[in-house]
């Protein structure tokens, strides 16, 4: 069993998707922080000095009664919010990572419509009495018994 379960996890498509797994995560906290640190500074200073991250709303005051100078002071005090920045967040990451994806599906495909695209060796000719396709390996013609 532990021999089968070997050979199970050392075959090709395990290892690949493990390796994929791996790269995910790592280009998943490099889009976070192109997304947090990049791209929302410059559309919150575009809309006035916004920061996504801290846009909330307080649905129930906590222990101290709102106004809350930022979300961490919101949540330490108890009140129930909806993170409506930090969702804006995770929405654009997750359009970034997919369109990621679409460009390498999408090479993948050209790709493989290359291949799909090489020609193939004729697999017959033409008979030069008759104009027939006669096989490649043939010495005679089958329609009309011509020696080829």
């Amino acid at each position: 069993m532990l021999k089968e379960f070997r050979e199970f996890a050392m075959r090709g498509n395990v290892v690949d998707m493990a390796v994929g797994i791996i790269l995910g995560g790592a280009f998943g906290t490099i889009v976070k922080s192109l997304v947090d640190d990049v791209i929302m500074p410059p559309i919150g200073l575009v809309l006035g000095g916004v920061d996504f991250s801290q846009l909330y709303l307080t649905l129930k005051d906590g222990a101290t009664p709102a106004p809350y100078a930022s979300l961490a002071k919101a949540q330490a005090a108890g009140a129930v919010t909806v993170n409506v920045g930090l969702f804006l967040n995770a929405v654009v990451g997750f359009l970034i990572v997919a369109f990621a994806v679409f460009l390498l599906i999408k090479s993948l495909n050209r790709l493989r419509r290359e291949e799909d695209h090489v020609p193939e060796a004729p697999q017959s000719r033409s008979c030069p009495h008759c104009c027939s396709p006669v096989a490649l390996a043939a010495t005679r013609c089958p329609f009309c018994t011509s020696t080829l």
